[in-house]
């Protein structure tokens, strides 16, 4: 029987969740401010901006508390967050 090939280990910087919550909710704070700004001209669109800050917020918090648990060296947390 032939052994399955060694798969490679991705590269730290594409397995970090941080650069992708962090633009991510810039970009929503960004939209949000500028929907604000302009009116009534794009007022539907505001509740969409405000849900994405909304997850952004709850993203970052899960990645928070996910990382403080694999610091502390919790079973539960997921590995590779330090």
């Amino acid at each position: 029987m032939t052994d399955a090939p060694q798969v490679p280990q991705l590269p730290a910087r594409l397995t970090d969740p941080r650069p992708v919550l962090t633009t991510g909710t810039v970009l929503f704070a960004i939209a949000t401010l500028i929907v604000w700004a302009s009116g009534d001209r794009f007022d539907e669109a505001l509740p969409t901006c405000i849900a994405g800050l909304a997850v952004g917020a709850l993203g970052t918090t899960i990645f928070w508390i996910q990382r403080r648990a694999a610091r502390r060296g919790s079973k539960g947390a997921q590995s590779g967050l330090t």
